[in-house]
């Protein structure tokens, strides 16, 4: 279940109680009369059940709430009620199933803008990746995958695609591009560091290494790694249920390439830079073909069941 809470204009009021009333998805409606202050209306409160949330949220941007006044949705954790539950049976689907469209474009947007919080981990996480090459350490690869956020403007550039938003896909694409810049350039120092302190082992090459030389090897076993990845890191960012590590699994197809590309450069290896390189490109592409395409699949997969709306009833627009 999800909780909404409105904020109505008073001449938007009953228009949106007409329609809460009558939508299957919605439970446990309440109404404060002249609650808000600003900006000033009434305050309407329901729960809804997640395969739902999205005809609603369209249904209350007709009647221009948005504009006027405002509509939040938060998770419900715990619902113990058998409202709830009549609601969540009424409606078609299955809610871990539902991608909640608003709930999607939130969550990219706050994760696509370029930070300073964002090019640290991505300096660090590279740094660390740089030092498993060196030290043909599997273990610390994984460690810099943990840490890599890359994750959020990849799937901003998928949402943006496949919205068609031309802004989103910007923002998106200047944060990874910046971020992946910047951890080139840190492993890049880090190896001519690590090279100037003598911990370099002796001949040391990318493609030498015999745990770690996959990172400057492209292979069409890499794009397929890459495309799941990408699939799974779709479906944790729109179902209920998203796993702990999907951007550990991002990070498998990126990170890495960044560290490979930034160690062969110090060394003056142009031949492995450029794998690297390339392998990061395909992957990159890989991830986000992979999101656009899954977001399509769900959307249409989701209409389906439920309809384009979700139900066919729409509101009736206020009396000016």
């Amino acid at each position: 279940m999800l909780h909404l809470r409105i904020v109505s204009p008073f001449e938007s009021t009953e228009a949106v109680l007409d329609f809460l009333r009558t939508d299957p998805a919605t439970a446990n409606l309440a109404v404060l009369r002249a609650a808000a202050l600003d900006p000033p209306g009434d305050l309407i409160l329901c729960d809804l059940a997640r395969e739902g949330v999205n005809a609603v949220v369209s249904a209350m941007r007709e009647l221009g709430i948005h504009d006027r006044g405002s509509i939040a949705l938060e998770n419900v954790d715990v619902s113990v009620s058998a409202a709830a539950q009549r609601a969540e049976a009424r409606v078609r689907g299955h809610g871990s199933d539902a991608a909640v469209w608003e709930d999607v474009d939130a969550r990219v947007r706050d994760e696509s803008v370029l930070t300073a919080g964002f090019l640290a981990l991505l300096v660090i996480a590279s740094v660390i990746a740089a030092v498993g090459l060196v030290e043909d350490a599997p273990i610390l690869i994984v460690g810099a995958m943990a840490v890599g956020p890359e994750f959020g403007p990849i799937a901003g550039l998928s949402v943006g695609i496949f919205k068609r938003r031309l802004s989103r896909i910007r923002v998106a694409l200047v944060t990874l591009v910046v971020g992946l810049v910047a951890g080139t350039v840190a492993a890049f120092i880090a190896t001519v560091l690590m090279r100037g302190a003598g911990a370099l082992p002796e001949g040391f090459s990318t493609h030498t290494q015999p745990l770690t030389s996959f990172v400057v090897e492209p292979s069409m076993l890499s794009f397929a790694v890459a495309l799941l990845a990408g699939v799974a890191g779709t479906l944790s960012l729109t179902q209920a249920k998203a796993g702990a590590l999907i951007g550990v699994l991002i990070s498998v197809t990126t990170i890495p390439a960044v560290a490979a590309i930034g160690a062969a450069a110090a060394l003056g290896d142009a031949e492995d830079a450029r794998a690297a390189a390339v392998q990061l490109g395909i992957n990159v592409a890989a991830l986000v073909i992979a999101g656009v395409v899954t977001l399509w699949v769900q959307r249409e997969a989701w209409e389906r069941v439920t309809g384009p709306a979700g139900r066919s009833s729409r509101p009736s627009a206020p009396a000016s």
